[in-house]
């Protein structure tokens, strides 16, 4: 790189030495006058200015372990005053770079050398190369200056454009060592200059990031140490304080003294006491800011609190228990006689010393399975009071989580026992009553499957021997009594029904629900109105019409809310002075206080108004969640012109009964010549079948015989009978199957006001778990064949409307 012409001027400057110091191009920096040196150096630099003109300069030159370098720094005095100490002194801006020759003479006291001028000259523009290399240091230094908030000189480093004063300014860097300084300042060429200063500064700044980041971990841990020192010492003096008012000496240290005096003065069977024991061991090992010490002290509470070897006697009063069951809940006859023989079998098993064979005790895991409001939870409590027994309802809609069953490990934080174990010990004896609530309902997910959880506590041959995660020690749950609830029967795993003995709830009659409403509602809903019990009643007929066209349901849930809604409007008139107490509410009473009927029978309609008063039109039972409902099907045949063909399916309809619907056109096809129908109807002309209540989802094969006589019915254009309602599965053949539900679906009929049904006769067994009062009310045809049904259903041709006959094909 060439040199300035400049640079070989030769020139005589005064030696200001700089010890262990360097002062690079650039720089300007104060010095003290104080120094015998420096003073000489700037007398004789001011003797000789005043005598040729200018300011005065004088050669800057660094002497390390008093050795002179061979390169200086011209640098002219601008001000020579007092520092800010008080002291003489003198500031100086270093200009250039001289390279050092041979001594000569010259005014003053100070030693006098001759130099030559060594600056490099650095062409413009810059290379893209010198270009890069400014902004990778500019960056660097912007970053460095940031962090010790020295936001001023950032701008100053910015503007710098020249590349060789911007290698000079990192002079001002505080971290560089004198020999670092020595190196920059011999080295002319800027480029190199600047590289080395890059290097430097990048060095410098990785090992800032180091040293900041151990200085944080440093001080984050002494702080955690600190606070934790300082948070157990107040600990101690507050347990201190507090053992000082009981009277107790209170010491931390013998807190493990007292948890091996409680496992052994607590009666807990052989394996448990054992486990207790080693955790005590563990317990007395770990220290203080152990955490495993939190959680062994939570297990033993827990273990501690457990009824290990507590039970209640059951009640063995047989006709007691059967009289309480009745007392508190009408009808469910299968329920209170299962209960009955339980109590009964413990009795003799207890009288004959067979309480517990093979590790496993007498108890017992039902399924109560049937529609919303029919009494399933509540009658787990009066199963309870009946044997004698404590009573723990546990809810499982929505659980998600398998631990909620089996409980947490308890290294996890916040660690607990399954609800299960929960359940016991909130109950306070190994013996219980524990109702499942809604075990239809429970979930699964990335977290288990807590029905699967659910196979060994309910299984009688494994729950002697349960495990629960967090305790991790065997719990007998064989004694317990288990009640699970549902609604479906098929949302529940067939691996956990296998386990349960299954007792179905099918719906009150409308005779039970009058005798629920009398004893049970009424007083209940009297109290919650504020009313005597004399002041306000219901006479038979309008609780017997509540139930009937008031609300239509398996359970009493709705029936209650009407009986509630009646006693308010009663109250509310007699504090409004329109009602006399006391009142009797009459039949005729109900319209004028809460409305019409809801649900008024399709027999009580007008002829003209009922569904089935055209053809087309049949009436179905099926059940859902809610218990029975009556179904009604619709069919209808596409005029010819329109060239529809084939069969449309609406009201959302699942595959089975979409299939049912198609076997039923197929069978009536293959046989409509022998049934006297228009069978060319069904070949030429687009077949629509529809469910109305479209918005509610619907599958399952029974309503097979129901879509046959529908279509049957379009086709000879005879009505089906208002009082007829039908199940059944039909096949190719015309042969009615068996389905489920029927006391559901009895039941439902019943409470539509249908006084015929057709059932398949393989489902006549079934009509011994109807109450007689409803058989009695109703003709049930069992049938095995398709053209039976249409027999009953289907009304003679002289009583249907001769205009609505669908006419055959030419």
């Amino acid at each position: 790189m060439a040199t300035d012409s400049n640079a070989v001027t030769p020139l005589a400057l005064p030696v200001l030495p700089l010890d262990d110091e360097v002062v690079l191009p650039g720089m300007v920096v104060p010095l003290d006058l104080s120094d015998t040196d420096v003073r000489a150096a700037v007398e004789a630099a001011q003797a000789a200015a005043r005598d040729g003109g200018g300011k005065p300069e004088v050669l800057l030159v660094p002497r390390i372990d008093g050795t002179y370098t061979g390169t200086g720094v011209i640098g002219t005095v601008e001000q020579v005053g007092r520092l800010s100490d008080g002291d003489p002194g003198a500031l100086i801006r270093g200009r250039g770079r001289v390279r050092i020759g041979a001594g000569t003479s010259g005014p003053g006291a100070a030693l006098w050398v001759e130099g030559t001028r060594v600056d490099a000259v650095v062409p413009e523009p810059l290379p893209g190369a010198a270009a890069e290399l400014v902004k990778e240091y500019k960056a660097l230094a912007t970053s460095w200056l940031k962090k010790r908030g020295a936001w001023q000189v950032v701008d100053r480093v910015q503007q710098i454009e020249d590349i060789s004063a911007l290698a000079d300014n990192s002079g001002y860097s505080p971290f560089l060592t004198t020999a670092q300084k020595v190196q920059l300042l011999e080295t002319v060429d800027a480029v190199a200059r600047l590289k080395l200063a890059i290097q430097w500064l990048g060095e410098h700044l990785a090992e800032q990031d180091v040293a900041e980041s151990i200085a944080k971990d440093v001080q984050e841990g002494v702080d955690k140490q600190q606070r934790e020192f300082l948070l157990r010492r107040q600990l101690e003096a507050v347990r201190k304080e507090l053992s000082e008012l009981n009277g107790g000496s209170g010491s931390g240290a013998e807190e493990s003294d007292d948890y091996r005096a409680r496992v052994e003065a607590a009666d807990l069977p052989e394996h448990v006491r054992e486990a207790a024991l080693k955790e005590v061991d563990k317990l007395e090992r770990s220290s203080d800011q152990s955490p495993e010490g939190s959680w062994i002290r939570t297990w033993l509470d827990t273990v501690l609190e457990l009824p290990w070897t507590e039970r209640t006697e059951d009640a063995y009063d047989i006709r007691g228990a059967q009289e309480v069951l009745d007392a508190e809940h009408a009808g469910l006859q299968d329920v209170k006689e299962r209960i009955t023989e339980y109590l009964a079998v413990r009795k003799r098993r207890s009288e004959r010393g067979l309480g517990v064979v093979g590790g496993r005790r007498g108890g017992a895991v039902l399924a109560l399975v049937g529609p919303p409001g029919v009494g399933k939870t509540s009658l787990g409590e009066s199963v309870a009071h009946a044997m004698g027994r404590k009573f723990v309802r546990v809810a499982l809609g929505g659980v998600r989580d398998e631990a909620e069953i089996r409980g947490h490990r308890r290294t996890y934080v916040g660690a607990l026992p399954g609800r299960i174990v929960r359940a016991i010990k909130e109950a306070g004896s190994m013996n219980p009553v524990v109702l499942l609530d809604e075990i239809d309902k429970v979930g699964s997910d990335f977290r288990g499957d807590p029905a699967a959880a659910l196979l060994e506590v309910l299984d009688p041959a494994q729950n002697h021997t349960f495990r629960d995660h967090y305790l991790e020690v065997e719990l007998d749950l064989s004694d317990v009594v288990f009640l699970a609830t549902a609604n479906v029967l098929e949302a529940i795993p067939e691996a956990l029904l296998d386990r349960m003995e299954l007792v179905r709830l099918d719906g009150y009659t409308e005779d039970e629900k009058v005798v629920i409403a009398r004893d049970h509602l009424l007083p209940r809903q009297l109290e919650r109105a504020g009313l005597e019990k004399d002041e306000v009643t219901l006479d038979e007929s309008a609780l017997r019409k509540l139930a009937g066209e008031y609300t239509r349901e398996a359970g009493v849930r709705n029936l209650e809310r009407a009986v509630a809604r009646l006693l308010r409007k009663v109250a509310a008139q007699h504090e409004l002075g329109d009602r006399e107490l006391p009142f009797t509410v009459t039949e005729a009473d109900l319209r004028g206080l809460i409305g019409r009927p809801h649900h008024v029978p399709e027999s009580a309609q007008d002829p003209a108004e009922r569904r089935t008063s055209v053809p087309g039109v049949a009436t179905g039972l099926a059940v859902t969640g809610a218990g029975g409902d009556v179904l009604f099907v619709e069919a209808s045949l596409a005029d010819p012109e329109t060239g529809a063909s084939g069969l449309t399916l609406t009201g959302q309809l699942g595959d089975v009964m979409k299939e049912s619907a198609q076997i039923a056109l197929s069978f009536l096809r293959s046989h409509g010549a022998e049934l006297e129908l228009p069978v060319a109807d069904l070949k030429d002309r687009g077949v629509h079948i529809h469910f109305p209540a479209g918005a509610v989802p619907k599958d399952g094969p029974s309503a097979g015989i129901t879509m046959t006589t529908a279509l049957a019915s379009l086709l000879s254009g005879r009505l089906v009978r208002t009082d007829v309602a039908m199940t059944g599965e039909v096949s190719l053949t015309g042969r009615v199957l068996p389905i489920g539900g029927l006391k559901q679906k009895l039941l439902a009929a019943h409470r539509a006001g249908i006084t015929t049904v057709v059932i398949p006769k393989r489902n006549e067994a079934d009509l011994d778990d109807v109450p007689a009062e409803v058989l009695d009310t109703l003709e049930v045809h069992p049938v095995t064949d398709v053209r039976q049904v249409l027999e009953i259903a289907l009304a003679p041709a002289s009583a249907s409307r001769p205009e609505e006959r669908i006419p055959a094909a030419a």
